[in-house]
């Protein structure tokens, strides 16, 4: 049987005979074996362990091999009669059938060829094998290449000095001229222990630099980054989604923040997109007393219905913001749920995404795989948080618009534990809307030159303006040993002459002065990321971030709700 068709038989014997693994937020519970699917009558196949097993029968409403033969047939029609047959991929043909079927569905089910389905098995073990750096287009008018903006600790690019501004013109000899980042990155990732050849173009020499790459494991974190914002309030970025070390990550960093004097905590989830439950339930455990319910999960199969609660004896009591955005969904949601439904958070920003489906993951055979929707879950307080999507397309709905009218809005009113009132229906609403900052036009048009004069600042070819050079990424440590780096008036002087000569009248020259702050805090930005990596980079864009300081400002509120979350303790 070819692989087209075995892939279909997989899938079309799904929805009526497995019995589905049970996973959560589309990522794998560690350890677990993924339960089997039909193959033949009274038979069924695990495709991880290749051992027969039991299964239930196919209902009389379907017939997995009745639509297999169908299926056949229209693949047989179409590759010996379509006008471009002879060149047609059957195997794009399935992968399209397949993801066609489980989009009318639901959102959330979705098919990955082997490719994708490995890159997502990846994530949930918090890294992928390439050569760790990290990458980006930039050009001027249709013209743009790939360019390195920087490095991870410890990974190969980092050891072997690729550096921010370095553009890619050869992945293995082939030219990169053109190419988006996405195409670059896919062409330097592979097998752990495989040679890569990368050929940049050094900034300011202009010279070919040819460098061969061992490829490795390259971590990615949970946090990315956490610290201090004065001398009492922690930050911790939260955004890389919940996998298997989240919680060991997260203990990490408040326990580093408390030795520094940590009192009050900001716990990003913005743009946090999901992930392994468990963790999820982890997470939001630190903060909530055991015996206390996380969520609950509802579906079909009884399996599929499951209470979460805490275990955690001696919660932490501190004065806590949660910063939410319309990216922050599935586990993150949840966690951003729990503690609104306990009082026990502030949460600030916009509407999160509204994802409330519980996807289980399943392995086909030659390396693909599925997420199917098995269940939804609901916050403590009894909210559904998914957002209708029967009566809108895939486009609006990943757009965030929803059409729920005032009477339908009403019927996912509920109670937070202190008497607040939530919504469900439509994501988690924030406890205080806050708008996040967004680039303005003129803004837009600055970013690509301030990255090229960036790029000629931290080679050295910016005359007078030395102190800026970086002969390559340092890992930071902090202290006496770490260079600070402002952009005062001569280095702005520098960009505007720079922009001047390299795009003559592209610029009014009044918009120097008025965007003077933001072109400072992006030279900070690419000369940090230059110096430290952009993660570092990033604690500049931070400090004028308008929901970060919205956060701040209202830690008096926090604090009043963790104090009343500690006396029903």
């Amino acid at each position: 049987m070819k692989k087209s068709a075995f892939a279909i038989l997989a899938v079309l014997t799904l929805f009526s005979s497995v019995t589905l693994a049970q996973e959560v937020q589309g990522l794998r519970t560690e350890g677990e074996e993924v339960e089997p699917f039909r193959i033949s009558r009274g038979q069924s196949f695990s495709a991880s362990t290749g051992k027969e097993t039991r299964s239930r029968e196919v209902g009389p409403r379907f017939s997995a091999s009745r639509a297999l033969l169908d299926y056949q047939e229209a693949l047989r029609l179409i590759l010996a009669n379509h006008v471009d047959g002879a060149s047609i991929d059957s195997n794009e043909i399935t992968k399209s059938a397949i993801s066609s079927m489980l989009q009318t569905l639901d959102p959330h089910s979705s098919y990955f060829d082997p490719a994708e389905y490995s890159e997502l098995l990846s994530d949930q073990h918090s890294e992928y094998s390439g050569i760790g750096a990290s990458i980006a287009n930039f050009g001027s008018g249709d013209s743009f290449a790939t360019f390195v903006v920087s490095t991870y600790d410890g990974s190969p690019a980092f050891d072997e000095g690729l550096r921010f501004g370095d553009k890619i013109l050869k992945v293995d000899g082939e030219v990169m001229a053109g190419r988006s980042s996405l195409y670059v990155r896919d062409r330097v990732r592979g097998p752990i222990g495989s040679e890569v050849k990368i050929t940049v173009e050094r900034a300011g020499s202009g010279l070919p630099v040819t460098f061969t790459l061992s490829r490795g494991r390259v971590p990615q974190p949970s946090i990315p980054d956490y610290y201090m914002i004065g001398d009492s309030v922690g930050y911790i970025d939260l955004s890389a989604g919940f996998n298997y070390t989240t919680s060991d990550e997260l203990t990490e960093a408040i326990n580093e923040l408390s030795s520094q004097g940590m009192k009050k905590l900001v716990l990003d989830l913005r743009n946090n997109t999901g992930g392994i439950l468990e963790q999820a339930v982890r997470v939001a455990e630190k903060f909530l007393p055991r015996g206390k319910t996380i969520l609950s999960q509802k579906g079909r199969i009884p399996i599929d219905n499951r209470t979460w609660t805490s275990k955690n004896k001696y919660p932490s009591d501190i004065p806590l913001i949660v910063l939410v955005n319309e990216e922050t969904a599935s586990a993150s949601e949840i966690v951003a749920g729990a503690l609104q439904d306990y009082d026990r958070a502030l949460i600030v920003g916009n509407r999160t995404f509204g994802k409330g489906l519980v996807q289980s993951v399943i392995d086909l055979p030659y390396g693909a795989g599925l997420t199917l929707t098995t269940a939804k879950y609901f916050t403590p307080s009894g909210r559904l948080i998914q957002r209708d999507y029967s009566h809108v397309g895939l486009y609006d709905y990943y757009r965030h618009k929803t059409y729920l009218t005032e009477s339908q809005q009403k019927q996912y009113l509920r109670k937070t534990e202190g008497g607040r009132t939530v919504f469900g229906g439509d994501g988690i609403r924030p406890d205080e809307n806050a708008e996040a900052a967004k680039l303005t036009e003129i803004e837009i048009d600055l970013i690509d030159p301030v990255f090229f004069f960036s790029r000629e600042l931290i080679s050295g070819k910016i005359s007078g303006q030395d102190m800026f050079r970086v002969f390559r990424q340092e890992k930071y440590v902090g202290g006496s040993k770490a260079r600070e780096f402002e952009v005062g008036p001569a280095t702005l002087a520098a960009f505007r002459n720079f922009v001047e000569e390299n795009y003559p009248g592209r610029f009014d020259p009044g918009k120097f002065e008025t965007e003077s702050k933001f072109i400072a805090e992006r030279i900070r930005y690419n000369i940090y990321s230059a110096a430290y990596g952009n993660v570092f980079g990033n604690r500049i864009l931070n400090e004028r971030d308008p929901q970060i300081l919205r956060g701040l400002d209202l830690f008096p509120e926090a604090r009043q709700l963790a104090l009343r979350s500690e006396e029903k303790k």
